[in-house]
């Protein structure tokens, strides 16, 4: 009865540990290709970029929704005077009226 006990505990054992060999078997599927095999055509079209042209007078609606830039001299732009502050929109720095968000002066990013 040892013996039994002893062969069934043994034939677990073997089971248990070829489960997840087997498991790791079944994921292999040779017929999709492997990741690194993209094609061309799939980076070839990226989305146009839309640059805006910002100009003087022009309202800009959400100047609020961007940080202000607070190290103006690292950038080369002159101080803002009082109810105004720069903000960078995509690689443009607009100075913005606070009270009414028109785009007083700007400049290019480097």
């Amino acid at each position: 009865m040892k013996v039994l006990a002893r062969s069934i505990a043994a034939a677990l054992a073997v089971c248990f540990a070829i489960a997840p060999l087997s498991a790791q078997a079944q994921n292999y599927q040779p017929h999709k290709k492997p990741a690194y095999q993209t094609s061309q055509k799939h980076h070839a079209q990226k989305p146009p970029v839309k640059r805006h042209k910002w100009s003087k007078g022009q309202r800009y609606s959400d100047w609020k929704r961007r940080p202000p830039v607070r190290d103006y001299k690292r950038y080369g732009l002159r101080a803002p005077a009082r109810g105004q502050q720069w903000v960078k929109v995509d690689n443009d720095y607009l100075l913005v009226s606070v009270a009414t968000g028109l785009i007083l002066g700007l400049t290019n990013g480097r």
